[in-house]
Formats: C-alpha cells, structure tokens, sequence
C-alpha cells in the first residue's frame, strides 16, 4: 500500500512539475497583438532587458512606447502601467496611470485597461484580447517575387472604389485636375470630425506606388493593409526619425533623408511582402526590406495575416495623392523566396 501511495505522489509531484513549467512568468516573454473593444489595436513586447522586466506597448494611437512599469502578479498574470501628465487647471498638474491586466492562457491574452475617466471622478475601462506574434521570419528574396496585373487604385475623376472607414465621419477628399485631395478643414467656432479613406477592396501582399504632395507642416500616412502606417508628413530638414516621411510609423526609421520640401510631388514605392516591408522615396531606398514587428498606432486591424484596404489617413492636414497603382504578389509563389 505504501509502495502504491508512493507511486501516486510521485506522479502527482511530477504533473505539478510539468503544469509550473508550462505556466511560467517567462510565457509572456515575446510579442503581443491586442485587439480592443470599440474596433482599435494594440500591441505588446514583453522582454529581459540585462535582468531586468521590460516591456513596450502600443495603445489605439501614437507610437510604441516604453510602459511606465511591469511586473508579475503571478505565473498567468502580467501587470503594466503606463502615465501622462495632464492639467485640469492652470495651476494644478495630474499624473493619470493607465493599469492594464494582462490574463494569459496559453498563447492567448485578455484583460482590461483602467484609467481616472476624463472628468477625474469615475472610472474608464477598456476589455481587450491578443494573442502571440510568431517571429517575422528572415527576409524574404524579393528578386524572386512574382507579381500580378496592376491595379489602378484611383480613377483621377472620382472616388469610385474608396469609401470612408466609418461613413458617420465627414468626408474631407475631393477630386480636384486629376488629384485625389484631402482638405480637412474646420469652420471657424467649429470642429469636424474628419474620417479616414479605404479601398473597398482588401490585398494580401504587394506594390503600392503613388504620388504625393505634402505641404508645408502638414500630416498624413498611407496604411499598408489597414495596418502599418507609412508616414506622410513635411519633415524636410529633420534628423532622421521614424516619425519622418516614408518612415514606417514609430518602428523603423529611414536609413537616408530623401524627402524633398513640402509642397513639392514626391514619388513612393512601397512594398509589403512575408511581414517585410521596403520603401523607396524620391528613387531612393529608404527602408530596406525590415520586419514589421506589429501593428502601429491607428491600424484597422490586429491579425497581421489578415487580409485589409488601403487607407489614408483624413485626420490629420491637407494631402495630395496622383498614380496610385497596387501591384499584388501572387499568392502560389510566396513559399519560394
């Protein structure tokens, strides 16, 4: 009897093992997509830096951002606050915390962001779920990519194709000679809230080439797949940065200044090919073939193998584009490069 109650402790002890190893804090090292309630995006990257718990998080808009502090609540459980500083009055400065609870299971997230609700009396809370992102891989062999007919994006007489991603907002494109024009501009003693552009059709991978005219001070972004936002903005003069023309937003920066000064028609070249990403800005490559490593702020979307629109960005400042051409990547021959 001893000898079989021994046994069974044994197994027990062991199945205790095998369950705290497969539910250890270092799980949640890694990256994470995270997809909000209300339709927005988020994005985690949980990692040890030198011994050290760190993470990076990226919240509906903005950019990617280092969090304020993380730490384990248990094996399952991540906790990370991120803060801002606000004034509600001339004399007097807050510091709100935004607490986020991170429930793994498995290679599955959900939990709740917390924070002060904007009249600093009650709470606002946001649900949210996620999953891990694989590594994006090695970069694929783009000599051996093969492509599909292209496909004229804008007609330069209508919008004929797009429409606004949500048809509640205003519409601040035209077509204007040819050019597909965004003016997002508010009367005065009101305010507008102007919408984002969308092809009604979705792509996988491709080559998106266009013109652009950006003027001085202004603020716009193309988004490949409804995901990644490559930057459109007058930064003529600026160090290099990946909030920069052509950069991919807050993620990768350009490897060379190529942007000409605002106002000016600027050619793009932009290809989205295994989670990689290459632009070309003025004949030059300044982005060379990277990994997009999540989402960035304003994505549509949190699947990264999801099919999605091109989008442009109305939010933001006046914009001109001109000789917009997807070409896709034909799908059969992605495992060959």
């Amino acid at each position: 009897m001893k000898k079989r109650y021994s046994i069974l402790v044994a197994i027990f002890v062991m199945f205790a093992f095998i369950l705290k190893a497969q539910n250890s804090p270092k799980d949640f090292y890694g990256m994470w997509t995270l997809d909000i309630e209300g339709g927005s995006v988020g994005w985690l990257n949980v990692n040890d830096d030198k011994g050290f718990l760190d993470a990076e998080l990226l919240w509906q808009g903005g950019s990617v951002v280092p969090v304020s502090s993380v730490y384990f609540v248990d094996n399952t459980t991540l906790a990370v606050t991120r803060t801002r500083e606000i004034s509600r009055a001339e004399e007097r400065k807050h510091v709100v915390t935004q607490t986020f609870q991170f429930k793994r299971i498995g290679d599955k997230l959900e939990g709740t962001m917390t924070e002060p609700a904007r009249d600093g009396m009650t709470v606002s809370s946001l649900k949210f779920k996620g999953w891990k992102l694989p590594d994006p891989g090695p970069a694929p062999d783009l000599s051996k990519v093969k492509y599909g007919e292209p496909i004229q994006l804008f007609n330069g007489k209508d919008l004929t194709g797009w429409k606004l991603i949500n048809p509640k907002q205003a519409n601040g494109f035209k077509v204007a000679d040819g050019v597909l024009v965004n003016d997002p501009v508010n009367q005065e003693g009101q305010r507008v809230n102007f919408g984002n552009l969308r092809t009604e059709k979705e792509f996988e991978d491709f080559k998106l080439t266009l013109e652009v005219n950006v003027p001085e001070r202004s603020n716009s972004g193309v988004y490949l797949r409804g995901m990644y936002e490559i930057q459109v903005v007058d930064s003529y003069g600026k160090e290099l940065d990946s909030h920069n023309m052509g950069g991919l937003y807050s993620r990768i920066a350009p490897t060379v200044a190529s942007e000409k000064r605002g106002g000016e028609w600027q050619s793009m070249e932009m290809i989205l090919c295994n989670r990689h990403i290459t632009v070309v800005l003025n004949g030059k490559k300044i982005i060379d073939n990277q990994p997009a490593f999540g989402p960035t702020g304003g994505a549509m979307q949190a699947d990264v193998f999801k099919v999605g629109p091109i989008y442009l960005q109305g939010d933001h400042g006046k914009v001109s584009y001109r000789n917009m051409v997807l070409t896709p990547i034909m799908k059969h021959n992605r495992n060959s490069y």
